[in-house]
């Protein structure tokens, strides 16, 4: 058995061959400031890379910790400066848990101590190797070239301010022709209107309509049939005529009324809009908006009107539409709610909802016929399983007609139903060659 004294010796050896198999440390000392002269209390946050350090030791990447009590910074680093291409430590101070900023240090080999001044490098500087600066080209990229080729390419007439168009070699190119012309789908392009393709109405102002001014003759023609009808103007001898008393449009056909009959040295004059076969978009009447607007919300349990919408009489035509859209929703899960929408009185929907639905929304379509309406209606919920209906009303359209739309709570509590919006929207009546 050895000796206290020989495994004393014993271990002495083995600690100086674990130091003597240390990297060298450079020792960074320092006192911290603040700009208003205080010293600096806060903490360091060291982070690095791997690296091989001068003496082929190899460093891990990791972080350190470093306490700043009272300015005073005395922390050991292995040198950098000698170290793999890349070396550096990045610092960050940090202060009352902000990070006040960063810095990167460069540690070069030392048996005294060095302040930061010494170590820190300047914003910009590179550590390590230069920059690859070579180009990179497009094959050394894996599949750019196959995806650029997929891209269209810039065609000759390609021009800033231009409408672009796919031309016959599948380039982007400008689109030809006046700034005022129109564009086709083909990518040519030519005058708007009628004859270019455009949206715009076709008009005809100051037409004389064929037929004899005698005193007897009745019927005339005009170049083309007034669209919307209501757009025509006739005037005889400067003296608006009024249709339906003066005299009957039908197609491009006038007939006038006896009484009102053209007689010789009269002058007929015509301005309308028409529509044209190649444009049938130029004469189309717009929809219109008759109501739009939240409704109200209710508590209780009997049936309640959370929004109306009134469409004047006479609005309404044989061939006008009329749509519905409506969103209610449901605050609270303890009491179910119903919702009911009605048509000049006659209940058209009524879906009734339990206490987990949160919404009830939906949309009615209302055709206008001659003697009464056909409709269709669609709701559903976010629960609530989507339904279809339809059916036919009698409400009368020369009078004043209300839509309702109700709502009420299965039973009293807390819980409400709110109508968010309604919508109302009137399709006019619309006809084209």
């Amino acid at each position: 058995m050895l000796s206290f004294r020989r495994q004393a010796f014993l271990w002495l050896i083995i600690a100086a061959s674990v130091a003597s198999g240390q990297p060298a440390l450079t020792t960074i000392q320092d006192i911290l400031y603040r700009a208003d002269g205080t010293r600096f209390s806060g903490t360091l946050y060291i982070t690095w890379d791997s690296f091989v350090a001068g003496d082929t030791s190899d460093i891990a990447t990791a972080n350190l910790t470093v306490p700043i009590v009272n300015g005073v910074l005395n922390v050991q680093l292995v040198p950098t400066t000698t170290a793999s291409a890349g070396a550096q430590y990045n610092v960050t101070f940090n202060s009352q848990g902000i990070n006040q900023f960063t810095q990167v240090w460069a540690v070069p080999p030392s048996n005294v101590a060095l302040r930061v001044a010494a170590v820190m490098v300047s914003s910009g500087t590179v550590i390590g190797p230069a920059p690859v600066t070579a180009p990179i080209e497009i094959s050394d990229v894996v599949n750019l070239e196959t995806e650029l080729a997929a891209r269209p390419l810039e065609g000759i007439s390609y021009a800033i301010g231009r409408a672009a168009i796919i031309d016959s070699s599948g380039q982007i190119d400008g689109a030809a022709g006046d700034l005022g012309d129109c564009v086709h789908v083909d990518g040519s392009s030519g005058p708007c209107g009628s004859s270019g393709g455009g949206v715009l109405p076709s008009f005809s102002d100051g037409e004389v309509p064929s037929g004899a001014v005698n005193g007897s003759n009745t019927s005339f023609t005009l170049a083309f049939a007034p669209s919307p009808a209501a757009s025509l103007d006739l005037f005889r001898n400067g003296l608006l005529m009024e249709q339906g008393t003066d005299y009957n449009l039908s197609g491009n056909s006038i007939s006038f009324v006896l009484a009102s009959t053209p007689q010789t040295g009269d002058l007929l004059l015509a301005n309308y809009r028409y529509a044209n076969p190649s444009n049938p978009l130029g004469s189309l009447t717009s929809p219109q908006v008759i109501c739009s607007s939240v409704g109200t919300t209710s508590v209780g349990s009997a049936l309640t009107q959370l929004g109306s919408c009134t469409i004047p009489a006479g609005l309404l035509g044989v061939g006008d539409r009329v749509e519905v859209q409506f969103q209610y929703s449901h605050s609270g899960t303890s009491t179910g709610f119903t919702g009911n929408i009605l048509w000049a009185g006659a209940t058209i929907l009524s879906r009734t909802c339990v206490a987990a639905e949160t919404a009830f929304v939906g949309k009615l379509g209302f055709g206008v016929m001659s003697g009464g309406q056909s409709w269709d209606a669609q709701s559903w919920g976010n629960t609530l399983s989507p339904a279809n209906s339809a059916g036919s009303a009698g409400a009368n359209i020369s009078a004043n007609l209300t839509i309702s739309l109700q709502g009420q709570m299965a039973g009293s509590g807390s819980d409400t139903v709110t109508l968010g919006n309604f919508t109302v929207v009137r399709y006019p009546a619309q006809t084209n060659p």
